[in-house]
């Protein structure tokens, strides 16, 4: 068994859960180290908020193991499971669950009570952790008062009133509206950094886990697609669904190169002869390839770029503006690429341009 003072803070191995004959978890592993933020990305249904369900103690696994700063909180093969509230965890949920009977001191207040600290303990650790969310001139207030933003810092609160070992946050700000969405996620990740305390995150928009996150795994149908740190699954996604979800490509098929294949590079013959050359990041290319290609690497120009590889007369097909994108369609080698760039350069329908892209953001992908 591992130090607990060396063992990483969360341990997840061959996590597996079912409801009747459907695996909701199929063989999940990840660790989070002490202090970092690991995120779970993905679609509805993937089973990221079931596995967070499962490492808090609401659900019970079907088997694996949950070893929490090293220590078994769940071992199916030695029949351990222990409940929730002996997990030292601490749960922030998508609806808040604030009590709107209660001021935001009682709120605050209540796992401390449960516990039973003494008056006095009670009342510096509510007051410390409503300052740390920016709530402590509120502490009377009624919490049915409160804005959908500070219910959420209320919750925030309550979460680290107690110096729980673990945090784990549920979506915990999908209900509110996209600008308070984004200020809020920066707070969460200075106040995670401040406390250095290690947290398990879920959500399925992916700018939350790129800002807030040291290390995402992305699920599908309750399986783990890819894992490492956000520039790892954004630049080199591992298949098209990670591709395709973890921001915005062009996925481009077509007849490999060996010849001009060697050394780390690729080299796609595509649609009417052009060639397509990307980077195969370790991985091994199969007669038909796929490469992602970014909608924002992509560049169109009205003069021909300087550079000679990677670049193609194109027609545009539309242009659509989107504030502070615009996003230009146009036909390349018998199909439609998107091109998503902050110029304002109108492009009008039918325009000629050229298209070019460098080849390190050309990305290889495994098969799904």
């Amino acid at each position: 068994m591992k130090d607990a003072v060396t063992a990483p803070a969360i341990e997840v191995e061959d996590l597996s859960i079912r409801y009747g004959n459907v695996t909701a978890v199929s063989s999940v592993s990840f660790s989070v180290k002490q202090g970092e933020q690991l995120t779970l990305l993905g679609p509805s249904g993937c089973g990221k908020t079931t596995t967070l369900r499962a490492v808090a103690g609401l659900e019970k696994p079907f088997g694996g193991t949950i070893r929490i700063g090293g220590r078994t909180m769940y071992d199916g093969a030695g029949r351990i499971n222990l409940p929730a509230e002996q997990r030292g965890l601490s749960m922030v949920f998508q609806s808040y669950a604030i009590w709107p009977h209660m001021t935001v001191f009682d709120n605050v207040a209540y796992g401390l009570r449960v516990r039973n600290e003494s008056a006095a303990t009670l009342k510096g650790k509510v007051h410390h952790a409503l300052d740390l969310v920016k709530m402590g001139a509120f502490a009377e207030r009624n919490a049915s008062l409160l804005s959908g933003g500070q219910q959420q810092r209320v919750a925030l609160a309550r979460a680290c009133a107690f110096s729980p070992t673990v945090l784990l946050f549920d979506e915990p700000l999908s209900n509110l509206d996209a600008k308070l969405r984004a200020e809020m996620r920066i707070e969460l990740r200075e106040l995670q950094r401040r406390l250095k305390v290690t947290s398990l995150y879920v959500t399925h928009d992916l700018e939350e886990a790129l800002a807030m996150s040291d290390q995402i795994v992305v699920m599908r149908s309750g399986n783990i697609e890819q894992s490492g740190t956000a520039n790892e699954i954004y630049n080199f996604p591992r298949t098209a669904f990670v591709a395709d979800f973890v921001g915005s490509a062009n996925l481009v098929s077509g007849r490999l190169l060996p010849e001009r294949s060697v050394n780390g590079s690729i080299a796609v013959e595509v649609g009417d002869g052009n060639v397509l050359l990307g980077v195969s990041h370790g991985r091994s290319p199969p007669p038909e390839p796929t490469l992602s290609l970014r909608t924002v690497h992509l560049r169109l120009s009205a003069e021909r770029p300087a550079r000679s590889e990677n670049v193609w007369p194109v027609r545009v097909k539309r242009s659509v503006f989107l504030g502070d994108l615009t996003q230009v369609h146009v036909e390349w080698s018998g199909r439609e690429l998107v091109i998503r760039q902050t110029t304002a350069a109108p492009y009008s329908e039918g325009e000629q341009a050229y298209l070019s892209i460098d080849p390190g953001h050309c990305v290889l992908l495994e098969g799904d």
